[in-house]
């Protein structure tokens, strides 16, 4: 994959995601600051207090980066990371990321390290590497996007980390407690390539992340993903224990096993839903983002639009915490 190297005076203009902890907020502007200030580069750091000030920092920032030649860099989660990279996209501007999230599977899989100080030290030595998103309509995704049930695990799970803290443990449990409530079957119908498909399903889950597929199983997806397409995954029409089943394949990396999944690689598909439910917007769900959004749903994949900062070869044992996948 193609990558080129960036000004060794480029300055780096930081969204940093405060989230709910002052001290630990406090700990890594700390950490950022000492490590570019050892390096002799120049940082602006923004700190967001309130979500919805996000969307409109990141794109401040990007004009900035933009304008000064500089990258844009998203400390934070994956909702975060997606919302900065979002911008960077828009504005075209070479885009970096310290994860500090619960899953990290964007920077799992493109080699960036978890602890904040080596990902600082990393981002300072990577060079550019185009990388491919997903668009749902006209919203990025970086790892997977969904209708169905599959928003709603991701607000309750929201709820119970505020709860009982985030950790991946909180958010098993939480999935878990979803699956066996009550819950309705979506029709949909999707247009591949000029043929229409109809199906019957809990969730429409489409992926964008090789490491997220090798972990719930479904290793024979993993390279249409490498070779520029996505991938849908949707369940067949079954109960609550049906469900917990596929949970639990899916922790320990055995959902490709049996025939339970309708599972396609595409680089484009259109999904409507019928006039019966009564409604012309759904729940969707973008990098554990939720959101309304008005149908029908047009995914296509984005080749190289995303220029990342990486500096090492992608990587991610495919059975290494196998169980996060099936929740995050």
């Amino acid at each position: 994959m193609p990558t080129t190297a960036l000004r060794p005076d480029a300055h780096y203009f930081i969204v940093l995601n405060a989230g709910s902890g002052h001290s630990e907020t406090e700990e890594r502007i700390s950490t950022i600051r000492t490590v570019m200030e050892s390096e002799g580069r120049v940082c602006h750091l923004e700190v967001v207090d309130e979500p919805e000030q996000l969307e409109a920092i990141a794109r401040e920032q990007a004009a900035k980066a933009v304008a000064q030649g500089g990258v844009l860099v998203a400390a934070g989660g994956d909702g975060t990371i997606n919302t900065v990279a979002h911008q960077a996209v828009l504005a075209g501007c070479p885009f970096g990321v310290l994860p500090q999230g619960t899953f990290n599977y964007f920077g799992r899989t493109h080699g960036i390290p978890e602890d904040l100080s080596e990902a600082v030290y990393a981002m300072l030595r990577a060079e550019v590497r185009p990388v491919q998103v997903g668009l749902l309509n006209n919203k990025i995704f970086l790892v997977n996007a969904s209708v169905g049930l599959y928003p709603r695990l991701l607000e309750e799970r929201e709820h119970d980390k505020q709860q009982y803290g985030r950790s991946r443990f909180v958010a098993f449990l939480s999935a878990i407690k979803m699956t066996l409530r009550p819950h309705r079957h979506l029709r949909i119908s999707l247009e591949l390539d000029g043929k229409e498909r109809r199906l019957r399903t809990t969730t429409l889950f489409v992926g964008n992340n090789r490491l997220q597929m090798e972990q719930v199983g479904m290793e024979q997806l993993t390279e249409a993903v490498e070779e520029g397409q996505l991938v849908a995954l949707a369940p067949k029409p079954m109960g609550k224990l049906g469900l917990l089943g596929l949970l639990i394949k899916g922790a320990f990396g055995k959902l490709g096993q049996g025939d339970d999944v309708v599972a396609f690689a595409f680089k484009r598909m259109t999904v409507r839903t019928p006039s019966l439910y009564g409604r012309k917007r759904l729940k969707v769900a973008a990098d554990g983002e939720v959101s309304n959004m008005a149908t029908p749903f047009e995914f296509q994949v984005l080749e190289g639009r995303l220029k990342l900062l990486a500096s090492g070869a992608a990587h991610g044992d495919s059975r290494k915490e196998a169980g996060d996948a099936a929740t995050a």
